[in-house]
């Protein structure tokens, strides 16, 4: 490869790269604001949690499988109508996010559901007898205690988010998918494609990485 098309390939990654960042931090950003309630609701309505609502559980726990179900691409087509009252437009990085946010929200949801889950009943058990109510429980022992967990499954969270915003970009949602799309398949310039796929590799591993620091930090504290 000349030094000339590697400055062109450069030049080309900066703005891609800046496209999926935004795209994967602010829909991770909507998908908790979405999914963290969904899962703190799920957990206590659940047959072992603290408020058992069998009924409304299992019909808010289906309603959750059904959009996990779904495959991306169908349900970027599926919300067209929606993306397009909230963002305006169907295609960008910005109207990404609208179905980007609504795919991770039922993830985040189960995960937080499990990090709940596993947190030992004898916390929860001491907790009661000490008078603490649901909310407090919640909040002052179930999410410190499902903390690192939560942390853990963020990562991965962001990680299948930037796999997603690389998944929009064969219908124009912008980022290092649209990047690899554009040139490396509709201009048979398969360096572009492979430079685009060392970039997601990193942001991979440096989510991952960042991640499980903070995970084993968490740990390290209690």
């Amino acid at each position: 490869m000349s030094r000339e098309r590697l400055f062109e390939i450069l030049a080309l990654l900066p703005e891609a790269t800046f496209e999926t960042v935004y795209m994967t931090f602010v829909s991770t950003v909507f998908a908790c604001i979405l999914g963290f309630p969904l899962g703190i609701y799920l957990y206590v309505s659940s047959p072992a949690g603290l408020a058992p609502r069998r009924v409304l559980y299992n019909t808010v726990s289906r309603v959750v499988n059904l959009f996990r179900s779904i495959p991306f691409i169908i349900l970027i087509v599926l919300l067209i109508p929606l993306t397009r009252m909230i963002a305006g437009t169907s295609i960008g990085p910005t109207a990404t996010i609208v179905p980007l946010s609504i795919a991770a929200a039922p993830f985040v949801a189960r995960i937080m559901e499990t990090a709940l889950s596993e947190v030992e009943p004898g916390v929860i058990t001491a907790a009661k007898a000490m008078g603490s109510t649901k909310r407090q429980i919640i909040c002052k022992v179930l999410i410190p205690e499902a903390m690192p967990a939560l942390v853990s499954a963020l990562a991965l969270t962001i990680i299948n988010l930037i796999a997603y915003s690389a998944m929009a970009g064969a219908i124009g949602g912008g980022g290092l998918g649209d990047l690899a799309i554009r040139y490396g398949f509709h201009r048979f310039q398969t360096d572009v494609t492979i430079a685009a796929v060392i970039i997601i590799l990193l942001l991979v591993e440096l989510v991952q990485f960042a991640g499980t620091l903070v995970s084993r930090r968490l740990l390290s504290q209690r």
